[in-house]
């Protein structure tokens, strides 16, 4: 199917009406913004999340929103997805699924001497593990509905080689690869692997750790001066999950406003 324009700006695609979508991390940030962006769409959302209370008020703002369009279409699963045991039980309770976008992680920051062997085994399994554990997951359940899209959120921080993030870089540069990998696995069954790397996104975690002159700088360093907000990220995985992308698999997509 063809896309559509709504009155409000936002690109409708008509066939992830139903879909039923499963986001990693969805509570804050980003995947706030990918929630908000599918139940737009009139999808079937669940998203998972270790934090309780911002997840639940996500859950109450959506419902009042979408009320006259969507009731019941978002369900919010507390799981902590490096329990790679307890992120495959939610997604066997969810059922066969038409998209997975894994977009949890943590950019903690750290230098190379203070690394440790489980910190390591933390790091990649919050950035990580858990995106290679849910596709393995979902891929029968896709195959058996005929086809389907995997998301992964990949970064710019590990293309900059930015200080403080040797493990969050080292696995998102995994991510990539993975990306490349599965998509040429499972392209047989008709399941679309892609990636999106978001440049600098406005958060209220990033948010934190911005001065003014910080945030001017951000914009300064981009072709575009316009500050990446959530919604530009979930607009560019709603058309990669849609099937406007049909023929689109195996790459990445870039969402960073041009950094130069």
């Amino acid at each position: 199917m063809s896309n559509t324009q709504r009155a409000d700006g936002i690109a409708y695609y008509p066939g992830l009406a139903g879909q039923r979508v499963v986001v990693s991390g969805g509570g804050t940030g980003i995947g706030e913004g990918l929630v908000t962006a599918f139940a737009e769409q009139g999808a079937e959302v669940h998203f998972l999340d270790i934090r309780k209370a911002p997840s639940e008020a996500l859950v109450e703002r959506l419902e009042e929103r979408l009320a006259a369009r969507t009731p019941g279409r978002v369900s919010f699963h507390a799981c902590d997805i490096t329990d790679t045991e307890a992120l495959k039980g939610v997604l066997g309770q969810i059922g066969d699924i038409d998209v997975l976008v894994n977009n949890a992680a943590n950019d903690d920051r750290h230098r190379l001497a203070d690394i440790t062997q489980d910190y390591f085994d933390e790091r990649m399994a919050v950035n990580l593990r858990h995106q290679v554990f849910a596709s393995q997951a979902v891929a029968p359940g896709m195959a058996r509905r005929g086809g389907g899209s995997i998301v992964n959120l990949g970064s710019i921080s590990w293309h900059l080689g930015q200080p403080g993030l040797a493990l969050y870089e080292t696995a998102k540069a995994g991510i990539e690869g993975l990306t490349r990998a599965l998509a040429s696995e499972l392209g047989a069954e008709g399941i679309r692997v892609n990636c999106v790397i978001p440049g600098n996104v406005k958060t209220e975690r990033q948010s934190r750790w911005y001065s003014a002159e910080d945030e001017a700088q951000i914009v300064a360093e981009q072709a575009l001066k316009v500050r990446i907000q959530p919604h530009h990220i979930a607009a560019m995985v709603v058309f990669l999950a849609s099937d406007a992308a049909a023929a689109c698999t195996a790459h990445n997509y870039w969402v960073d406003a041009g950094w130069l």
